[in-house]
């Protein structure tokens, strides 16, 4: 049997969502199934405005608008991320300053932030990788002392925990994703959290193409016209249909994903005493994750491309993850480094995602780490 690495599912009604959008007649942006999605994101997250965009790059490029990134500003984050993390504050001329990762969460080091400012920095991008947040009273604490606005890279971690509230809402501004990748997911798909209500307006009128259409919808104006720079961010009323379906059944999703994460430690937890591997370590006290992957990390870095050749070839389907942005060409061509990243380095290096999606049973997965195990035993 093939286990892929993801696999795109549905789980309740998003044909028949779909279905009625078209009955409907609106198939464009902010649609009923939209305003659902909407009200959901606002009550469940706790962000003041949720606006659905077409992906999570689209939001960050909302946020770098918002938070009026020109040229030369400097924004602080990990390398250890996806390219659009840094490319949605480049295209508005600012400068990427990539700090390193704790080694136990693999998320931006809140310690380091604070030598990492300039006079030219205008804000900290906290990423919470595979959905375990970030210490994010440490980083608003410094973002408030310095002046600085905070935009969440949540694209991993809906309805993830931090001490009781939702990454993506804590920040000024949160980015989320619901890629066929993520836990819920419309096939693309985004959302900015607007949590500082001195940027809602701007932000609806930013996702609006630069007018202040949303305003004569509701009522405000009686014409919108063009009042701010912006872009068209909203996504098809397709898309929120088939989303609505996916967050009306969210906690099932989370809690399937985390119980297989809990299945792949328990098959592994022995080779990781022996040392043989590295599995992740406890979430920090107060931080609870939405499973949105399973992780480990060889003892070589020689050892991992194997490793992934010897679950290929087993019919498991396991991929590594991001190069580091400050190694890459546009990283050393639009950004730089604070100093020496020696985690992000070493652990990216090693790191190996394991198959994980709503829809693999926990046999399969049982099944995957019995392939990692077979790896291991043959090099005894």
């Amino acid at each position: 049997m093939s286990t892929p690495f993801n696999k795109p599912f549905t789980i309740g009604a998003e044909l028949d969502y779909i279905t009625d959008a078209v009955a409907r007649g609106h198939l464009s942006g902010d649609g009923h199934y939209t305003k659902l999605c909407h009200r959901w994101l606002e009550q469940t997250l706790g962000a003041k405005r949720a606006l659905l965009t077409h992906s999570c790059t689209a939001a960050l490029e909302m946020a770098a608008m918002l938070c009026d990134i020109r040229p030369g500003d400097e924004v602080i984050m990990p390398s250890y991320t996806f390219v659009s993390t840094a490319n949605a504050f480049v295209l508005r001329g600012g400068v990427p300053v990539f700090v390193d990762i704790r080694r136990d969460t693999l998320n931006l080091d809140e310690n380091l932030i604070e030598t990492a400012i300039t006079p030219k920095t205008k804000a900290i991008v906290p990423v919470h990788y595979a959905g375990v947040a970030c210490e994010m009273d440490t980083i608003m604490a410094i973002a408030q002392r310095h002046g600085l606005m905070v935009v969440e890279d949540a694209a991993q971690a809906v309805l993830s925990d931090y001490k009781g509230r939702r990454p993506g809402a804590i920040g000024d501004l949160g980015c989320l994703s619901f890629h066929e990748t993520k836990n819920v997911i419309s096939g693309e798909g985004g959302a900015l959290l607007v949590s500082n209500p001195q940027l809602v307006e701007r932000a609806e009128i930013i996702r609006e193409k630069g007018t202040n259409r949303s305003k004569f919808f509701r009522g405000e104006v009686d014409k919108y016209t063009w009042v701010d720079i912006g872009s068209s961010f909203l996504p098809s009323e397709l898309i929120g249909a088939f989303l609505w379906a996916q967050l009306e059944h969210a906690e099932a999703i989370i809690t399937q994903r985390r119980r297989l994460c809990t299945v792949y430690r328990e098959a592994l937890q022995d080779l990781a005493d022996a040392g043989r591997l590295l599995l992740p370590q406890p979430e920090p006290e107060g931080v609870s994750g939405n499973g949105h992957m399973f992780y480990l990390f060889t003892r070589t870095a020689a050892e991992r491309p194997a490793l992934l050749a010897h679950l290929k070839a087993a019919g498991a389907h396991a991929v590594f993850h991001y190069v580091p942005l400050h190694a890459s060409p546009a990283g050393r061509r639009y950004g730089r480094a604070a100093g020496p990243l020696p985690v992000t380095e070493d652990l990216a290096e090693r790191l190996v995602r394991l198959p994980l999606y709503y829809g693999l049973g926990e046999d399969e997965a049982r099944r995957v780490a019995a392939a990692v195990r077979g790896f291991f035993d043959e090099r005894q």
